[in-house]
């Protein structure tokens, strides 16, 4: 089977304009994500997908492979889809989101690893969360899961609510990364939104209401996304610290 890793980025991000161009201790941070994802040796190839040519230009001065997708196409995970023709049938194919600067070979492997069931079709990342703070945060997306670890909710809400008190719930943080079978992931952008999508505004509720399992992955990566230049000087000083 055959590992496909493609890297969906924008230009026009309504709260950080040209982010994955912002630079990163001296490189873009989707060179970053590239480099990372390179060096992982998971894949048989890595992709940049854009609608934008001064993104194209950036990923193809660092000798990224570059695919220009239409600037029409409403999410990231359908500018993954458009390059499936690159790709053969038999495949698994990883979205790492263009803002992962910290992304490792560690829970790429382990989402690929869920694929040996035969049953999983989509999987993604979830972390283990404890603070009050990050608990009560609607920008941190929460996730529930039955006993095989797949998903049965995701919210911007505190999911389990534990009614008595007691402590003892076990809760977990969503990570934006996503893998998918070649077919299902064609099956799912063909998916219209539904009501708990429109909601909560998680695209990943689209899979949940239409019946598509999502396979969920215990990791210790944090997935510290980049919304703002404020996010970006706290991952530059976090990699300072390490």
């Amino acid at each position: 089977m055959k590992h496909y890793a493609v890297i969906p980025a924008r230009y026009a991000s309504t709260r950080f304009p040209g982010k994955p161009l912002a630079l990163l201790n001296g490189k873009p941070m989707l060179q970053h994500v590239y480099e990372n994802v390179s060096a992982t040796k998971l894949f048989d190839e890595v992709f940049i997908a854009t609608d934008d040519l001064r993104i194209a230009a950036a990923g193809e001065s660092f000798g990224a492979t570059v695919v220009m997708t239409d600037s029409s196409l409403p999410s990231g995970t359908d500018r993954v889809a458009a390059l499936t023709e690159m790709m053969e049938p038999d495949c698994v194919i990883i979205n790492v989101q263009g803002d992962e600067p910290l992304i490792s070979k560690t829970p790429l492997a382990a989402l690929l690893k869920a694929f040996e069931d035969n049953d999983v079709r989509i999987a993604s990342l979830m972390t283990p969360l404890d603070t009050p703070e990050d608990l009560n945060n609607p920008n941190i997306v929460k996730v529930v899961t039955d006993t095989r670890s797949n998903a049965l909710y995701f919210s911007r809400s505190t999911i389990p609510f534990d009614r008595d008190g007691k402590g003892k719930v076990n809760y977990f943080r969503h990570i934006g990364v996503y893998a998918f079978r070649y077919e299902a992931l064609h099956e799912f952008v063909a998916l219209s939104p539904g009501i708990l999508e429109n909601t909560e505004k998680l695209e990943q509720l689209r899979a949940l209401e239409h019946g598509l399992p999502i396979r969920m992955v215990i990791t210790d990566y944090q997935g510290i996304g980049i919304d703002s230049p404020n996010d970006l000087r706290r991952v530059e000083q976090f990699l300072k610290d390490i």
